[in-house]
C-alpha cells in the first residue's frame, strides 16, 4: 500500500493505492468523520485479488486540498471530483464502493455517470431518495438522523460543540456508531480521524457536506435518477444512524441487479468492525460483473 498524490478537477488528492497498475480499477470513497484510512483492510484485500484499489482523502480531508466554502462542497462538485479521479488514473470505468457521504457521493455519481461504472457497493447509507423519506416519514429514521439538525445549524454551533472538551464528542462518533460486541476502531486509529479534523478549517469542510446538501437543497443534490448499475447495499442492523426503512426500500430506485446484504450485529463503521466480511462480498459483487 502506498500514498499517491493526484491532480483531479483541479484539486490536489491525496490517496492510498495497492494492486498492480494493469489492473480493474476500484475506488473507494469514505465518510464523515473519516479518511482514507478507513479502507485499509479492504486495499490489500482487492490488489492480493489483482485490483486496482485506491482511496482518495475526499476534498476537505486528509492530504487533500481544503476549499472554503459551503459551495466548494456541492454534490456537483463532489461528483465531478470522482470523474476527475478515474479520468486521472487513465480510465473509462471502474469499480465503485462508498461508506456513509462516500455512499451518498456513489450514489449520485451512479446516478448521472451510468457509463463510467462496473459495478457499484454502498455500506451503511441507502439512496439517498430513500433516505429522505424515511427521515420525513419514519419516526425511527428521523430520530436516528436527529444530529443533522446540529450539523446544519449557523454560526459554527456544531463545530463548537462537537470540538471541546478535547473533541470528546467528535471521539464519541466512533463509539456510539459500533454494534454490541463489534471490533473497537483501533485507539490509534481515531486519534488520527481527530487530529485531522482539528487542523484549521478542516472540521467546517466535513460539515459542510451536509450543509451544502442536505436541507433545502436535497433535491438538487440527488435528482430523481434511476440506478442502471449492478448495485449492493451492505447494511449492519445495529446501525444507530442508518435505520432498516431505508435499506428495505432502496431498491425501489435500482433498475439493474440488486442485492442487500445484511451484517447482523454490525453498526456503522463497517470496514473496521466486519473487514472480512466488507472484503469478500465487495469481492463477490465485482467478480459477478467484471468488464
Amino acid at each position: 500500500m502506498r500514498d499517491l498524490r493526484l491532480t483531479a478537477n483541479g484539486l490536489r488528492f491525496r490517496c492510498l493505492a495497492d494492486g498492480p497498475d494493469d489492473g480493474e480499477l476500484v475506488l473507494l470513497l469514505h465518510g464523515f468523520p473519516e479518511a482514507a484510512e478507513s479502507w485499509a483492510h479492504q486495499l490489500p484485500a482487492l490488489a492480493s485479488a489483482g485490483y486496482r484499489a485506491v482511496a482518495p482523502d475526499l476534498r476537505g480531508y486528509g492530504g487533500t486540498d481544503c476549499p472554503d466554502g459551503e459551495e466548494a462542497y456541492r454534490m456537483d462538485h463532489l461528483v465531478a471530483d470522482v470523474v476527475g479521479l478515474i479520468d486521472v488514473l487513465g480510465r473509462d470505468r471502474c469499480h465503485l464502493a462508498g461508506h456513509d457521504w462516500g455512499a451518498l457521493v456513489g450514489w449520485a455519481f451512479a446516478g448521472r455517470h451510468p457509463d463510467r461504472l462496473v459495478t457499484w457497493s454502498a455500506l451503511s447509507v441507502g439512496h439517498p431518495r430513500v433516505f429522505t423519506e424515511a427521515i420525513a416519514g419514519d419516526p425511527d429514521q428521523r430520530a436516528r438522523s436527529s444530529y443533522i439538525g446540529l450539523f446544519l445549524a449557523p454560526d459554527g454551533k456544531a463545530e463548537a460543540v462537537l470540538s471541546e472538551d478535547g473533541y470528546r464528542r467528535l471521539r464519541g462518533m466512533y463509539e456510539v456508531g459500533l454494534g454490541p460486541g463489534s471490533d473497537a476502531i483501533p485507539p490509534a486509529q481515531v486519534d488520527a480521524f481527530v487530529e485531522d479534523m482539528s487542523r484549521p478549517g478542516r472540521l467546517t469542510a466535513g460539515l459542510n457536506y451536509y450543509r451544502a446538501n442536505l436541507g433545502p437543497e436535497a433535491g438538487a443534490a440527488f435528482p430523481p435518477h434511476p440506478i442502471t448499475t449492478p448495485t449492493q447495499l451492505l447494511w449492519g442492523d445495529q446501525d444507530p444512524t442508518a435505520g432498516p426503512r431505508q435499506a428495505q426500500l432502496t431498491e425501489r430506485w435500482v433498475q439493474s441487479e440488486y442485492r442487500l446484504e445484511v451484517l447482523d450485529g454490525a453498526g456503522h463503521w463497517l470496514q473496521f468492525e466486519r473487514p472480512p466480511d466488507v472484503s469478500r462480498l465487495v469481492l463477490e459483487w465485482m467478480a459477478a460483473h467484471r468488464q
